[in-house]
């Protein structure tokens, strides 16, 4: 039993160590690593060896690590099956809201669309799955950014560039802080055409989430009216808590 737990604990150390390199953005120092980690450095050291030895992490010619290529195909499964988990829930927030739906997960220092269902309507927007959009002037993405830390926030904006899409996009880190504040507040995010000029959003982040993540609607100016945002705030924190509840719910019974 004991070399049993001994592997279950290397498994897990070795995916906190994938995490960690995820949150530097997908590439770090072994100081890096060793500052972030309480295990000692050559725990580290060996872990990571197994993880280049089998393609899960690259070390670099400047001899920092970054995640590695078989990575990549579980992410694009794990996508996938993210995406059908959603796809009904986002049905029903079309149905109730007749706005365009969209589940957006942190992707890097941006958020990616993994599912979208369109509106009815023959003006809508169109968020493409695959798509990865800045976190600062968007709903989807203040929804994210107000899940994290402070640290974590300020590293993200300030390596994705706070660019001006728009006339109305906040370009300053007090502005980005300011929003993340007023979204930790309401409890939902908004995008007031600070992405693309005459549309909207609004996002909810999805609690407890195992990597930060948020269902939005979005569409044009003209149809988000006082009557619409009212009644997406509750379809959205529902809609949010039911993605939770098939991501998380079985780790709870």
């Amino acid at each position: 039993m004991a070399g049993n737990s001994g592997g279950v604990q290397s498994v897990e150390r070795a995916f906190e160590l994938l995490e960690l390199i995820g949150r530097a953005g997908g590439e770090c120092s072994l100081s890096h690593l060793s500052a972030e980690s309480p295990l000692p450095p050559p725990t580290i050291h060996r872990l990571l060896r197994t993880l280049v030895g089998i393609g899960y992490v690259r070390q670099l010619p400047n001899r920092s690590y970054a995640l590695g290529p078989r990575l990549i195909r579980l992410g694009e499964v794990a996508n996938r099956q993210l995406g059908a988990v959603a796809a009904p829930v986002l049905a029903s927030l079309v149905g109730e809201l007749s706005e365009t739906a969209s589940l957006a997960v942190l992707d890097g220092d941006m958020v990616i669309y993994v599912a979208q269902v369109p509106s009815p309507h023959s003006m809508r927007t169109n968020n493409e799955v695959g798509r990865r959009v800045t976190m600062h002037n968007t709903a989807v993405g203040k929804a994210v950014l107000a899940e994290l830390d402070d640290a974590r926030i300020l590293k993200h904006v300030t390596q994705a560039g706070l660019t001006a899409a728009t006339e109305w996009s906040v370009t300053s880190l007090s502005g980005v802080f300011a929003a993340v504040e007023q979204v930790r507040a309401d409890g939902v995010a908004t995008d007031e055409q600070e992405h693309e000029v005459g549309v909207c959003g609004m996002a909810v982040a999805v609690p407890g989430a195992p990597t930060p993540m948020a269902v939005g609607i979005s569409g044009p100016v003209a149809r988000f009216d006082d009557d619409l945002r009212t009644r997406a705030v509750g379809a959205l924190r529902a809609a949010a808590g039911t993605v939770s509840e098939a991501l998380i719910g079985s780790r709870e019974t």
